[in-house]
């Protein structure tokens, strides 16, 4: 399995110029393979990351990023990494790992996301509904919508009282 990760900061900027100023940081993964996440994180230092990291990515996956310091532990933790220096090139000429996947990951969900009116208290929900918007084409998301929340909430079987 080949995991490319990265993080990125959802946010505006002050009167639309110059570097984000505030924001929520978001941490997330593409398996070439199968899935992606997103998660939310409070910051992106190696003692957070590595847990989300463990929590997401199986054990001995090749796992490809940029050259954050956070992921300079990841071989240590039974993982292969590869890194790619973005100051330099954008695909690493020796072993050709690159991380474009997730870099497209994140444009297409900044776009989903609203800049304006977003509270914090519904920013998963956002991302949950920019995933959801590009796993299904447009005439098949409601219908594994109902699946997801039939998954969730049986209908046959109504909550027990505890």
């Amino acid at each position: 399995m080949i995991e490319e990760i990265d993080e990125s900061k959802f946010g505006k900027r002050k009167y639309n110029v110059g570097r984000i100023v505030e924001g929520q940081w978001v941490f997330g993964g593409i398996c070439r393979q199968t899935r992606s996440f997103m998660v939310p994180v409070p910051s992106r230092d190696k003692d957070t990351l590595l847990a989300v990291i463990k929590e997401r990515i199986e054990p001995g996956t090749n796992i490809i990023s940029d050259c954050w310091r956070a992921y300079q532990c990841l071989e240590h933790e039974g993982f292969t990494h590869l890194t790619v220096n973005h100051s330099v090139n954008f695909v690493d000429p020796s072993s050709l790992a690159h991380t474009n996947n997730i870099e497209r990951l994140w444009l297409e969900v900044k776009r989903k996301v609203p800049l304006f009116g977003r509270g914090k208290e519904h920013f998963v929900g956002y991302l949950a509904r920019s995933m959801l918007l590009m796993a299904y084409e447009e005439d098949k998301r409601f219908h594994h919508f109902l699946q997801e929340v039939a998954a969730l909430y049986n209908p046959l079987q109504p909550p027990q009282p505890q």
